[in-house]
């Protein structure tokens, strides 16, 4: 990219960030430490294809994360472009509205290196101190109480994005610029320590639209660096570090976060209904209140530092064990791991949240040669996908969606507790 598009960026992000200036603010961050994880929102309770009313305790589909609502979210509307978040102490821009001209388009997107270049010149609120936020804090603002678009949809009509609306801007991909209604990739600063598509350098971002996270490749399909929607955030730079010990009895305790992990996984792979109902089972260590973590508890002992092929290791802190699986390139990997948050759609609860302490593997056929096609990693280890809660994997020789995404179904499962 040249010297002047660079520049160009900078300008865009100088004057978003400088509509909201303000000679004299109130800092309106609380005096907030360490990690605590906000809840995912979710209320509604599924079956492994719709909505159904609350499970009793022993019974089928007990255990999910509506019955568990961890910090309920907090939001402050600063009145000056800033979202203050009482549960993290992280104070965040309210829209990604970069060029200031209050529509959120395809206009307002970035390249990672503008993306990065642009904080240090921004004073939105008043404030001079923003950042571009890490994968672990940008996923703190993810709400399960979004709604999956179908990809090649081309109405938001009945969609609920994955963020809080009446606190933060919000609008999908701009059709009338030729993106989908899934383009709505927020960029975080957290790289990729391996490549994704052979080859590409990439970067990790939450999908707001699908209620995703994934690593993108810095380079545009077409040429050119990918451009991406962001917002910048200030305040409690301990969030998202682990503060990890050994118990010494099977499990790990995460001082950051008050949870309390299995150190090993359960060792092989299975349906949601039943890895629910393992965790309702599980007593271990003299516990008996284990339960399946939610989509973003589990997303906190990533650690985006490791990978399969620069560590030889899951990408979790090696305190952890993990089971290794080959995966469907024939390649030594490591698990999918079940969440107990469902990944809604229109009309279906028939999928879960899953993290991928692996590879996130995708069938891809060479757009330049048809002829060759075959599996590789797509968007990373350390991604959030969705899984079918039941069914046959082999009903998905090549994957599913735009990048061929591996279907397992039966994924593996890592307990978790919360610390009194």
């Amino acid at each position: 990219m040249s010297f002047l598009s660079v520049l160009f960026g900078v300008i865009i992000l100088m004057n978003a960030c400088s509509k909201y200036n303000i000679e004299a603010t109130v800092d309106n961050l609380p005096n907030i430490t360490g990690y605590p994880i906000v809840g995912t929102n979710q209320t509604k309770f599924y079956n492994n294809t719709a909505e159904i009313s609350a499970p009793a305790t022993g019974s089928a589909f007990y255990g999910q994360n509506a019955m568990y609502s961890g910090n309920a979210p907090k939001y402050v509307n600063n009145s000056d472009g800033t979202v203050t978040d009482m549960v993290t102490g992280l104070m965040w821009q309210q829209t990604p509205d970069r060029n200031g001209d209050g529509t959120i388009n395809s206009s307002d997107k970035v390249t990672y290196t503008q993306a990065v270049a642009g904080a240090s010149s921004c004073k939105t609120g008043g404030h001079t101190d923003w950042r571009l936020p890490t994968i672990k804090e940008l996923y703190s603002l993810i709400m399960f109480t979004g709604i999956d678009p179908i990809v090649e949809g081309t109405s938001t009509s009945g969609l609920t994005p994955f963020i809080n609306t009446d606190y933060f801007k919000f609008n999908y991909g701009d059709l009338t610029a030729g993106e989908r209604i899934i383009d709505a990739q927020y960029v975080s600063t957290t790289l990729y320590v391996d490549y994704t598509m052979l080859t590409s350098k990439t970067a990790f971002g939450v999908n707001f639209a699908d209620g995703r996270i994934k690593g993108y490749g810095l380079t545009a399909p077409g040429g050119g660096e990918k451009t991406f929607y962001l917002v910048y955030v200030r305040g409690n730079s301990e969030y998202g570090k682990n503060s990890f010990s050994d118990n010494g009895n099977g499990t790990i305790s995460d001082n950051a976060t008050s949870l309390m992990w299995m150190q090993n996984d359960n060792g092989k792979g299975m349906n949601w209904q039943d890895a629910l109902k393992y965790a309702d089972t599980t007593q271990f260590a003299g516990y008996s209140d284990w339960r399946l973590p939610n989509a973003k508890e589990l997303q906190s002992i990533v650690d985006y530092t490791r990978s399969p092929s620069t560590t030889n290791s899951a990408a979790i802190d090696p305190l952890f064990k993990c089971t290794k699986i080959t995966n469907e390139a024939g390649n030594d990997d490591y698990p999918f791991f079940w969440t107990n948050t469902t990944h809604a759609k229109p009309t279906s609860g028939s999928a879960a949240a899953c993290i991928c302490f692996g590879r996130a593997m995708g069938y891809m056929t060479d757009p330049s040669n048809p002829s060759i096609a075959g599996w590789i990693d797509v968007h990373g280890a350390g991604s959030q996908r969705s899984d079918p809660k039941t069914g046959n994997a082999s009903d998905f020789p090549h994957g599913f969606g735009p990048q061929g995404d591996a279907i397992r179904i039966l994924n593996y499962v890592r307990l978790v507790r919360t610390i009194n």
